[in-house]
Formats: C-alpha cells, sequence, structure tokens
C-alpha cells in the first residue's frame, strides 16, 4: 500500500508540474475561456488523483469503498476517522480542504463551460500546491503510524 500511495503522490506532483505555467499566468491576469476551462479540467483531474490515493487506503484497510449514491462523499469523510484496522488517514481540516476540491469536481461535471466562473475557482488553483503538500506529509505521517500500529499487533 505505501508504494501505491506514494505513486500516486508522485503523479499528483507531475500533473501540478505539467498546468504550473498555466497556474502562474492566471494570478498575473483572469483566464481566458479557454485556460479557465483547461484549469477546471485540471483541478477535476487533481482531486481524482487524490481521490485515487484514498480509495486505495479504503481497499487496503477498510472494508473496501463506500456504497450509494453519496459514496464520494463517505469516503472522504470515513478517511478522517480512524478505522478499525487503521488510524485517521487525514485530519479534519484537511477533510475540509479536500471538500471544497470534491465539490468542485462534482460541479464541472455536471457544469457547462459558460457556467465555470474564476471567483469561484481560483481559491483552489491557487492553494492546490499548498493541499498537495499537506496530503503529502499527512500521508507519510499515516503510513508511519500504520506500520507502528500493525507492529504493535504482531
Amino acid at each position: 500500500m505505501k508504494e501505491e500511495i506514494e505513486l500516486e503522490l508522485a503523479m499528483l506532483r507531475q500533473h501540478l508540474d505539467s498546468f504550473r505555467p498555466l497556474r502562474m499566468a492566471v494570478f498575473l491576469r483572469p483566464p481566458d475561456t479557454v485556460e479557465l476551462m483547461a484549469l477546471a479540467a485540471a483541478l477535476h483531474a487533481f482531486y481524482n488523483g487524490i481521490e485515487n490515493t484514498l480509495k486505495r487506503i479504503a481497499v487496503h484497510l477498510d472494508a473496501g469503498l463506500p456504497r450509494g449514491e453519496a459514496w464520494h462523499q463517505r469516503l472522504l469523510a470515513s478517511m478522517a476517522e480512524p478505522g478499525l484496522k487503521r488510524p485517521a488517514a487525514i485530519s479534519a481540516e484537511l477533510r475540509h480542504t479536500l471538500r471544497g476540491y470534491l465539490n468542485f469536481r462534482h460541479f464541472f461535471r455536471q457544469a457547462y463551460s459558460f457556467q465555470l466562473k474564476w471567483d469561484r475557482m481560483s481559491a483552489l488553483v491557487r492553494d492546490c500546491e499548498n493541499t498537495l503538500a499537506r496530503l503529502d506529509a499527512e500521508m507519510d505521517a499515516f503510513i508511519q503510524a500504520t506500520r507502528a500500529t500493525q507492529s504493535g499487533a504482531q
């Protein structure tokens, strides 16, 4: 599981690197429509990568993925709570931050491009580097805590 989480985090870093020039440009001037659509797709993919990381934890250490219509929300919420075989994977603060990305992804999947608004996206775009750094640190702490828990159980 450690290797799978590290791979997901590496792919997330690569994803952020790939659209860094655009992210930097739009803080000097507002994005045009095509740039706005590209940034929206990038935010969508960013949360997909985060969710893939959380899914790996659920599959390996929980009873699998939550079921039902709101499983995405339940997965995110469950990661901020200890499971039967694991400590909490993320903090409540990070869960709150990630909820914004999850909500945006849901909006993006339902929206037309003309419904995208920079003032509603800019904070997510601006904060994705910090969000990934926090996720990276919390995943490292989670892996260490999981190892300690599993070593103590043997």
